[in-house]
């Protein structure tokens, strides 16, 4: 696979990442369906052989399990991965989620080491602040995290859903390689509220998660009921009621453009993506979905390919609400 500098800082990762979040059990939600760990280690290891070695993981997820999930599975060849991870989310001594966020220097330094440990690594090649802390400005959070980096713990550092306004103070203080907030499709906010354009400006990398719709955009989801009874989605808007059925027959215009181009609706909206110079980090725990999500970045789309997307699911569509809370 093709690469790209994430940023202006060095970092070089390939055109399609690796969302690992839906590969462990969480104690705290069932995300994206059951996971089997076997199966999830393949994947990563499929990932690697066609060069998709830039893996996403956080601490919250599990809370710790995805981390010590992703450790196993680069164990040995450590050297071969790009590995992103993300603190904030306040996890106890018992390893209980909080669901506070905590930005405070002295938990910043907590969760490096534990994050290490999980991993089996002596370093993060990226390191999020996965919320901003309300009660903590976040030049004083970032800053600590650039000490990080100083100290050869992290070689990168990176911020995940924040506004303009935050990305730019987080810059001041230490010089930011990435930004992941929740795009798609189905959710383009960065580019109404300034994000977008931020990054651009100051030559930090955008990193979208979430980058099929939270799964809509594969075209495998037909009814509500294809979700289990524990799964997240059911609490956010954007899969209930009638906007359900509403974004369905989006996505069936999608899949239309994509039979054109010889292709499934999930590759079109990943190669959306990195048309627009953003970085995708797909979520699969299956060897045959990573295979076809590495494919996406072999398609070229045609300005009048971007144009007919944009008239289908253009900027400022009503797609339903994201319900933030529930966005990991």
């Amino acid at each position: 696979m093709r690469t790209k500098n994430l940023g202006k800082q060095g970092l070089e990762i390939p055109l399609v990442g690796l969302g690992c979040m839906g590969m462990s059990p969480s104690i705290n939600v069932n995300t994206y369906g059951r996971a089997n760990e076997k199966e999830s280690i393949a994947t990563i290891h499929r990932s690697l052989e066609l060069g998709g070695n830039f893996l996403d993981t956080a601490d919250l997820y599990g809370p710790l399990l995805n981390e010590r999930l992703v450790g196993k599975a680069i164990k040995g060849n450590r050297d071969k991965y790009i590995i992103a991870t993300k603190f904030g989310f306040e996890i106890d001594d018992n390893e209980q989620l909080t669901w506070r966020i905590n930005g405070k220097p002295e938990y910043v330094k907590k969760a490096v080491e534990r994050s290490l440990k999980n991993l089996g690594t002596d370093h993060i090649d990226l390191y999020y602040l996965h919320r901003p802390d309300p009660e903590v400005p976040i030049e004083e959070t970032v800053g600590t995290m650039g000490e990080l980096v100083k100290e050869g713990k992290v070689k990168y550092i990176g911020i995940s859903e924040v506004t303009a306004e935050q990305i730019k103070k987080a810059y001041e203080a230490f010089p930011i390689t990435a930004v992941q907030n929740e795009y798609s499709l189905f959710e383009r906010a960065a580019e109404e509220d300034g994000v977008y354009d931020t990054t651009k400006e100051l030559g930090i990398g955008l990193v979208a998660y979430s980058p099929l719709g939270r799964g809509f955009l594969t075209g495998q989801i037909k009814s509500p009921d294809d979700f289990d009874a524990d799964d997240f989605r059911r609490s956010i808007p954007r899969f209930q009621g009638e906007q359900f059925y509403k974004n369905i027959e989006l996505v069936n215009e999608i899949n239309k453009l994509a039979t054109e181009k010889g292709v499934n609706s999930t590759q079109l909206a990943i190669a959306w993506i990195i048309a627009k110079g953003i970085t995708p980090i797909p979520g699969t725990k299956k060897v045959k979905y990573v295979e076809q999500n590495i494919a996406a970045a072999e398609i070229s789309l045609t300005d009048d390919d971007m144009n007919r997307i944009d008239a289908i699911i253009p900027v400022g569509a009503e797609t339903g609400d994201r319900n933030i809370h529930q966005s990991f």
